[in-house]
């Protein structure tokens, strides 16, 4: 039996993820504004959002929430983090990759964990020590066991361009040592696709908290690690990120570390 909290936020996934469909067919129409160079938020990603939030706090008024387009709530000791639409620039031209990631953490530490990729109706979920589902089946990291057989997913660091250079040097190094690289547009599908054996490995620099924190307890509960570039659990914060099954992470962790000296 899922948890009801987990309930609440595969809910309220499901619900942002129709706002999203039906909005598909009129996308010329939509109201898009820059945040920043590259970063682009529209209608959609507001109207996801709130209905995300609406769920949640009809059913936990009293929880905190961090969500990517109207910032932090307080509240008591849970916090809710959401990235209603995971994925913005995908979704605008029609590309068919982007989710809804929502996460619960109960004093700092991560809960709870859904990603929802509503086009193809999967639905990724977690909960601390109960293992990672895709649409109720468990699901584990590769076995892979070499850099040399793997495929990884990254993704460039389009916001801020002072990473881009070691970005480059990760991607020139990781490429000549794997079978390929696979770059989509949302952290949080790559994440998933880690968690359940679809990528071996994934890495990417200055992600946010609402990017990664459902992936992250999905590749812990499907069997992989996840660490910051040091092998240090401070990724949340830091936004830098490799996860990966167990065979290949240190792998993956030194070759990115030659390039960083």
């Amino acid at each position: 039996m899922l948890h009801p909290m987990l309930n609440i936020a595969i809910k309220a996934a499901r619900r942002a993820g129709n706002v999203m469909l039906r909005h598909l067919d009129r996308l010329e129409g939509l109201t898009v504004q820059e945040k920043s160079r590259n970063d682009f938020v529209s209608e959609v990603d507001h109207l996801a959002e709130a209905e995300i939030i609406r769920v949640i706090t009809s059913a936990y008024p009293d929880h905190a929430i961090l969500a990517e387009e109207s910032g932090s709530r307080d509240g008591n000791s849970f916090m809710w983090i959401i990235d209603p639409l995971d994925g913005t620039t995908n979704y605008l031209h029609g590309y068919p990759q982007f989710s809804v990631s929502i996460a619960l953490a109960h004093e700092g530490a991560l809960q709870h964990g859904v990603i929802f990729d509503p086009l193809r109706n999967e639905l990724f979920t977690a909960s601390r020590g109960r293992g990672a589902q895709l649409n109720e089946r468990r699901i584990r990291v590769s076995q892979t066991s070499t850099l040399k057989e793997s495929l990884l997913g990254t993704g460039f660091p389009f916001r801020a361009m002072d990473h881009l250079d070691p970005w480059l040097r990760t991607f020139r190094a990781l490429l000549i040592q794997t079978s390929g690289i696979r770059r989509a547009g949302s952290a949080a599908l790559d994440l998933a696709y880690v968690a359940c054996g679809r990528f071996d490995g994934f890495w990417e620099f200055g992600l946010s908290y609402w990017d990664i924190a459902a992936g992250c307890l999905l590749i812990q509960e499907a069997g992989g690690l996840i660490s910051d570039f040091d092998n240090t659990q401070q990724h949340l914060d830091s936004g830098d990120v490799v996860a990966a099954n167990p065979n290949i992470h240190a792998a993956i962790l030194a070759a990115i570390a030659k390039q960083r000296k």
